[in-house]
């Protein structure tokens, strides 16, 4: 038996809704994952599932009950030892809760010491001089270990209430948006994002904030109303959700993304695992699911809280959830006859329609989609999507309809509100959308936006460039999808490298995998220029002429995947005489389809 980590959790995780220690080893010959993205229901394996003692191996069974011995012999509790499956071959995990980290993690190495040492747990009569002397080493060692508790925040010194959003993609728009709701409601707003800590909206502290750490410096304020933490996989499974529950919780969605990275390999490992944060949400508050996701809708038979759902489409598997839930006295978002629509079946305490008898549910047309800016008039179908997910979780922290609509019609996709995210600009008649798409599903949403844009996937008024890249840490069908993706949706593919986060591969790898999804979309690799940075791809794009006698200044859309020189592009498009599209003011001009369609007040 072999150790690969021994590792802390300070919070909700994907084993338990506390702190535990998590120990992974492996037992047999190295083997590495080999598998599908999403296996069939025989193949899944349940990451937080508990494995019956009679399947665990011999040497797995003698770790785990001198795990309950020294536990018991040195303050750390009695029980909670679980042995849980990995989808790596030959790997096995072990948790349990800890109250002391230091000497909870010497107990770790205490057991796999004497586990590895064969010295019995239970046949303390018959040990060897040599194995008394090794258990009596490592006694002291735990007497000497220190016990700092937990870092996590407990519910009863939280001081306001907070809201989690987790998902692949659209976690910093959720996250910004359901801020701006709150501060238009006159909330004073704390928030965490992959951008950093805000605080009503002005950035307080540069970075990446989405694991606990960040959770932290909201939870310990004092001068907030409530806190909006985008939560991140990685903080999850490297340390755990930070805190003991939240009030309201998203989850938007499950697409391929940091696969094969901390043994996630497949959809549905990813989805239980960001399924900590809508399992941590408390007994009455309410848990916003994605019914067009079944992984994330599958979600619902395991929280504790209301459910609400929010659902694009209106017919078919969601819409039937969407009112079965409804009919439990749960709540639905969804899109209807170009209106966002709220369907309110809840009747406990705290409703708030304050409509309708009991058993009714009642439903409130919130606000017109054209009057929603990030939505582009429905073009932007995922921004429709997060906008109702913000209005799920937000009406769940009891704000009100008029000042849902007033929020929602107020935020705008701009590099100040939004960086990164969505950001429209114009260069002459050239259009250019600088957006943080880093995976298939990223990818495949900015593009339909830009081919909207161009005039529609029939009868392009304008051809469609996308600069793609991103960062090393995908695995390789993650890149050569992106790459296929933009080879059939758009007229010209360039690829700006991502050379800050190489994260173990070489730039040479990553180019070669875009490449030849390229290839596989029908492009040929000659075809397609490779720039060394962001600006150095944009500046190249826009000054390049078009296709025949066009010009430089030819309409175009040209998509940027941004993620390392975000301010530096916002600069070069300013020096370029580049502006921001005014979406309110804009909408129809901006998008063929939509010239000369009236928009109601």
């Amino acid at each position: 038996m072999r150790l690969i980590e021994i590792r802390l959790l300070e919070g909700p995780n994907v084993y338990r809704l506390e702190p535990v220690v998590k120990v992974e080893v492996t037992i047999g010959r190295r083997r590495t994952w080999y598998g599908v993205r999403s296996p069939g229901r025989h193949a899944l394996v349940h990451l937080g599932a508990e494995v019956p003692a009679k399947a665990w191996p011999l040497d797995v069974d003698a770790f785990v009950a001198w795990l309950r011995r020294l536990r018991v012999d040195h303050g750390e509790g009695r029980g909670g030892v679980a042995v849980h499956r990995s989808s790596d071959p030959g790997h096995w995990i072990v948790s349990f809760p800890w109250l002391g980290a230091e000497r909870a993690h010497t107990i770790a190495e205490a057991a796999l010491a004497l586990t590895d040492r064969d010295v019995s747990p239970v046949r303390r009569a018959h040990l060897t001089g040599a194995q008394e002397r090794l258990v009596a080493r490592w006694t002291a060692r735990i007497e000497d270990a220190r016990t700092t508790p937990p870092a996590w925040i407990r519910d009863a010194d939280r001081r306001f209430p907070v809201v989690s959003i987790t998902g692949t993609n659209g976690k910093s728009t959720v996250t910004r948006l359901i801020t701006h709701i709150l501060k238009v409601a006159g909330q004073r707003v704390g928030t965490t994002t992959s951008d950093g800590v805000l605080v009503d909206e002005r950035l307080v502290e540069p970075g990446d904030w989405t694991g606990p750490s960040g959770a932290w410096q909201i939870l310990e304020r004092s001068d907030l109303d409530v806190g909006v933490l985008e939560t991140a996989r990685g903080g999850l499974v490297l340390r755990g959700m930070g805190y003991e529950s939240n009030d309201a919780s998203v989850f938007t969605n499950v697409s391929s993304d940091h696969l094969d990275l901390q043994g996630i390999h497949t959809l549905p490992e990813l989805a239980e695992v960001k399924a900590t944060v809508v399992r941590a949400t408390r007994e009455g508050g309410w848990a916003v699911l994605n019914a067009d996701d079944p992984l994330v809708a599958a979600t619902a038979r395991r929280v504790r809280s209301n459910v609400a759902l929010f659902s694009m489409g209106e017919g078919g598997r969601a819409a039937a959830l969407v009112r079965r839930t409804v009919a439990a006295g749960g709540r639905g978002y969804i899109l209807r006859d170009g209106w966002l629509v709220e369907i309110d079946g809840h009747r406990g305490a705290g409703a708030t329609s304050g409509e309708g008898s009991a058993g009714e549910p009642v439903e409130h047309r919130i606000i017109e989609v054209d009057h929603v800016p990030i939505a582009l008039g429905g073009l932007a179908r995922h921004n429709v999507a997060n906008a109702l997910a913000a209005a799920a979780a937000t009406r769940g922290l009891g704000v009100t309809l008029a000042q849902l609509r007033d929020g929602l019609a107020d935020f705008q996709p701009t590099s100040d509100r939004s960086p990164g995210r969505l950001n429209l600009f114009r260069v002459g008649s050239r259009v250019v959308i600088v957006d943080f798409a880093h995976n298939e599903a990223g990818v495949t949403a900015v593009l339909d936006v830009a081919e909207g844009i161009a005039g529609g996937a029939a009868g392009r008024m304008a051809p469609v460039t996308a600069i793609i890249g991103t960062a090393g840490d995908r695995p390789d069908d993650t890149l050569r999808g992106i790459g296929r993706i933009a080879a059939k949706r758009a007229q010209r593919v360039a690829i700006k490298e991502t050379l800050k986060y190489l994260r173990g591969r070489s730039r040479e790898s990553i180019v070669g995998e875009i490449l030849a999804g390229v290839a596989s979309g029908g492009r040929a690799a000659a075809d397609v220029p490779i720039y060394e940075s962001e600006t150095a791809a944009l500046r190249s794009e826009l000054a390049r002429n078009g296709e025949g006698a066009a010009k430089p200044d030819s309409p175009r859309v040209i998509v940027l995947m941004c993620h390392e020189e975000r301010d530096e592009v916002f600069a070069l498009l300013e020096e370029l005489g580049g502006r921001p599209i005014d979406i309110s003011a804009e909408l129809t001009s901006l998008i063929p389809r939509f010239q000369g369609r009236q928009r109601r007040a």
